[in-house]
């Protein structure tokens, strides 16, 4: 099973296409990580393979799946999508917002099955949200809230997750707990698309790394083979020394002045 993105250009109104002519194939069992300067069009692709956003030209799959073509719920069923900021309802508990996990599952009258049930309590377990799930959503630290949003995902039980900037606005203690999670929803067999803007963190925690730069693709591979002097220059206009980390041994990059 994999996302095959075929040519596909998207953009907003009738403004100029932010991605143009993209093709990837998401690998099934890997961390996919999409680097790149501001507007370079990672979350504008994340947005179009979630069918957010409808591409102007081209074609997505999961597998036999036709995303395009497809009902929302279906769709929804195989990719589960975290926006960078998304909207917190009021008044609303972890437990019922990790619940809203499952509507892709569930009929027009949203009754929660026993399934149900035990996959929003295995999603708060695996999450570390036990002794928060009566609290208010509103009332959660940073950290605590975006763990909320990811074990929402996590109940959606699809092959597929995706994040968009997850570490956007947390400390540096709650960046790496969130990444952890992210390994281990890889160790559990979950495929996932993490859009980051730390180019350590990406090789870190990334099984591949997919640099973009105006709306293409520039470079595609292990952190390693990716992160070099070169494409930092080509792509961030940097000049930066790249060197192993001392404790994972994959690349880091600091820029000179």
């Amino acid at each position: 099973m994999s996302i095959s993105i075929a040519g596909v250009t998207a953009g907003y109104g009738r403004d100029r296409a932010i991605v143009s002519d993209i093709d990837l194939t998401i690998n099934t069992g890997e961390v996919t990580v999409l680097i790149g300067p501001n507007g370079c069009g990672k979350s504008t692709l994340l947005k179009t393979i979630g069918r957010l956003l409808r591409p102007r030209r081209g074609s997505i799959h999961v597998d036999a799946l036709d995303v395009l073509a497809s009902d929302p719920k279906r769709v929804a069923r195989a990719i589960a999508y975290l926006p960078q900021s998304p909207i917190v309802p009021t008044a609303i508990t972890v437990q019922q917002l990790v619940g809203y996990g499952r509507a892709p599952h569930q009929s027009l009258l949203g009754l929660a099955s026993p399934r149900d049930l035990e996959l929003v309590d295995a999603a708060i377990a695996t999450t570390g949200l036990d002794d928060l799930r009566h609290k208010s959503v509103a009332e959660l630290s940073g950290g605590q809230r975006q763990r909320a949003f990811i074990a929402m995902a996590l109940a959606q039980d699809t092959p597929y997750v995706m994040l968009d900037e997850p570490t956007t606005f947390l400390d540096i203690r709650h960046q790496m707990e969130t990444m952890e999670l992210v390994r281990q929803l890889h160790d559990a067999g979950r495929t996932s698309i993490v859009v980051l803007h730390d180019i350590a963190q990406a090789a870190r925690y990334g099984d591949r790394l997919v640099v973009m730069h105006a709306g293409r693709i520039v470079a595609d591979g292990k952190p390693a083979d990716v992160v070099t002097p070169d494409l930092l220059q080509a792509v961030y206009g940097l000049n930066c020394l790249v060197y192993p980390d001392p404790v994972t041994g994959t690349p880091v990059a600091t820029p000179l002045a």
